[in-house]
């Protein structure tokens, strides 16, 4: 039974390293195909990303604080 994880674990890597490795290769390919991109435009796209990921990750500690809350559990540190 041991050796089910191991197989399944190093599969696992196997797949998702191949797929990253073909991910990477297919983006530089298009970066590569000539596409002039202005740097300000990506910039501002990378920008709004990451804000539009903080504001998410901020929503959602409030939500799970206000849940913690609202179902009494304990929230205090050791």
């Amino acid at each position: 039974m041991d050796w089910v994880l191991i197989v399944f674990v190093t599969f696992k890597a196997l797949v998702l390293g191949t797929g990253m490795f073909f991910a990477i290769k297919w983006h530089y390919d298009q970066g590569k195909k000539g596409k002039e991109t202005d740097k300000r435009a990506v910039l501002r796209a990378s920008v709004k990303v990451a804000a539009v990921f903080v504001l998410v990750l901020l929503g959602l500690g409030l939500v799970t604080f206000f849940l913690v809350r609202r179902l009494g559990l304990d929230m205090t540190l050791p």
